[in-house]
């Protein structure tokens, strides 16, 4: 559950402070948000890894998650996570247990999957940073630092294909000497969707234990 938390929540502080911005690098998270922010729906396979050499740490998992204005449906780790807009359900089938629970989405310090490809837009200083070129797409990485100087997060880069400005890798470095690394392996866009992904039907989960924390 940790390593499910960091990767949906690990984007949090303080925002309002003095903030310098790089015209270039401005520009070009814009029309990533502007892109993101154009499509009904967004279906997303992503590996993530999370290295700490001095801990001897080296772990990748592999989910998806399918977007939809703050709606989301994700699968990671063996679990399930429904959001419908106003309630969170997270399935363990191994632990046979659904546990639920009231979502504020209004908390700016929150940040939820449906803003895991627009976080940056409040909460830290960014400029642009190199170029790679894999496996024949141009890669523009933009450094972010945060604003926040008491945050565990040192700086990230924001790597954006050059061509369909959607986001590629994000690569998190931790004052701890951690690095994470989301890679989107692949990026779908306003696909035909069931009118009942977002719902939680408990009727499918008779046999769990429903853990309401309300």
């Amino acid at each position: 559950m940790k390593l499910l938390v960091s990767i949906l929540c690990v984007f949090s502080w303080t925002i309002g402070l003095a903030q310098n911005r790089e015209p270039e690098a401005q520009t070009l998270l814009e029309a990533v948000s502007a892109k993101v922010k154009s499509y009904d729906n967004m279906v997303l396979e992503f590996k993530y890894v999370l290295e700490n050499s001095e801990e001897n740490i080296n772990q990748e998992t592999r989910g998806n998650i399918t977007l939809a204005n703050e709606k989301y449906f994700l699968n990671i780790l063996g679990l399930t996570r429904i959001f419908d807009g106003e309630s969170l359900y997270t399935i363990s089938p191994e632990d046979e247990e659904v546990t639920i629970s009231s979502f504020n989405t209004a908390d700016e310090n929150t940040i939820t999957p449906s803003k895991m490809l627009t976080f940056y837009e409040n909460g830290y200083n960014y400029k642009m940073d190199i170029i790679q070129n894999i496996q024949g797409r141009k890669i523009q990485y933009v450094r972010l630092d945060p604003i926040d100087s008491t945050t565990e997060i040192k700086y990230v880069l924001l790597g954006v294909d050059i061509n369909t400005k959607h986001v590629y890798r994000l690569i998190e470095i931790g004052t701890n000497s951690t690095k994470t690394i989301l890679t989107v392996n692949s990026f779908k866009t306003n696909q035909p969707l069931s009118e009942t992904l977002f719902t939680f039907d408990a009727s499918n989960y008779s046999d769990f234990y429903i853990n309401n924390l309300d």
